[in-house]
């Protein structure tokens, strides 16, 4: 084996992108480079690849009402809903998922709100919107 084709680490990955759930190898080169094994289509090697190059993650959380709604009993002897379920539109890097979650945790939604509204715009120049994924009046 050449010297830069030398195995640094090796790590086990389960692939997602289908429902065959491949059990991937992947051996991290000298060079940089990434070598997959495991996958049975070529799916695996490019989740490989952006799992361990470019983690991304899609976003899903709740943010407040405004007003500082309050849990309302209902006659069922539930609370109402008092926080509104969000979502990011895309997949967003990894490593700024924190300050992603602090700016959704920093809203202040305004009633009404339909499904789809955006809350954020293109945050931080992502081109990753934050939606609304349910309706309140």
């Amino acid at each position: 084996m050449a010297a830069d084709k030398e195995i640094i680490v090796s790590e086990e990955l389960i692939c997602i992108t289908c429902p065959l759930g491949c059990h991937l190898t992947v051996d991290r080169q000298a060079d940089g480079s990434l070598a997959v094994t495991g996958n049975r289509c070529p799916r695996g090697v490019k989740y490989a690849n952006e799992e361990l190059l470019a983690p991304r993650r899609v976003v899903s959380a709740t943010a407040a009402l405004a007003g500082g709604a309050a849990c309302k009993e209902n006659r069922g002897g539930l609370c109402d809903v008092v926080r509104l379920p969000v979502r990011s539109t895309a997949a967003y890097p990894k490593p700024g998922v924190l300050e992603l979650l602090d700016a959704i945790y920093a809203l202040r939604v305004e009633l009404p709100v339909q499904r789809g509204d955006v809350l954020i715009k293109d945050f931080k120049g992502s081109g990753v919107d934050v939606i609304a994924t349910r309706s309140l009046k």
